[in-house]
């Protein structure tokens, strides 16, 4: 039998690979379009997530500029009363006492807001490296005030749990020399911890001796401000 003429089949052919390219280019173009569209979405959502953050940063920021704004208000209140000629008495201490302390309440209530709460130190609570900056050690006669804290310069703030800065306070050693010392021996846990903060003290002098002189010295604990 003679073949049959093949000139319709290379056509046939031709047509079914135009076919399958042109399904090709649909499918890549609807991928194109869904790609874009994905593009789209994600630029969205960072975009929503951007002023997510920039609203909650400004929510956290918000009792800080409360403060501040109370902070100022007394600023130019009392600067007012001050310069005033015929502001009458001279500033009373007790007032300006009483202002400074609501000043530091304001600051602190501001901070508790942002999660940093403020620690206060009494004087006769022994020495806690983890929690105290000995700033001096200063010479006491009772031995029950060895190692304690004799002097409280500034409160100190942590926030769940961790100490962001240490309160500052003078730390009570025991005088040996003196009459309450002789044959005073103690458990040693005051020896302890005024060496501890001599310690630290000396630190203390070694790096603000160097930061006059322009030198930075890191010790890898951070700042206790």
């Amino acid at each position: 039998m003679a073949p049959s003429s093949g000139g319709g089949t290379p056509g046939a052919f031709r047509a079914e690979i135009r076919q399958a390219l042109a399904e090709l280019s649909a499918r890549l173009d609807r991928e194109h379009e869904r790609a874009a569209h994905r593009e789209a979405v994600i630029d969205r959502l960072h975009e929503e997530n951007q002023r997510l953050r920039r609203g909650e940063l400004q929510a956290m920021l918000e009792p800080v500029r409360a403060a501040l704004y109370r902070l100022h208000d007394h600023a130019r209140r009392e600067s007012g009363r001050l310069a005033d000629p015929d502001g009458g008495d001279p500033p009373d201490r007790g007032h300006t006492a009483r202002l400074l302390e609501a000043v530091a309440d304001d600051i602190a209530d501001a901070l508790a807001r942002l999660g940093v709460e403020r620690f206060a130190v009494e004087p006769g609570a022994p020495y806690d490296a983890a929690r105290h900056r000995p700033i001096a050690v200063i010479s006491v006669a009772d031995p029950a005030e060895d190692g304690t804290v004799v002097a409280v310069q500034s409160d100190g703030f942590e926030q769940g749990g961790k100490v962001l800065r240490k309160a500052a306070v003078s730390v009570g050693k025991l005088d040996r020399g003196g009459p309450a010392g002789n044959g005073a021996g103690g458990d040693g846990h005051g020896d302890g911890a005024v060496r501890e903060a001599e310690s630290a003290v000396r630190a203390g002098s070694s790096r603000h001796r160097a930061a006059g002189r322009g030198e930075t010295m890191n010790t890898g604990r951070g700042t206790d401000g």
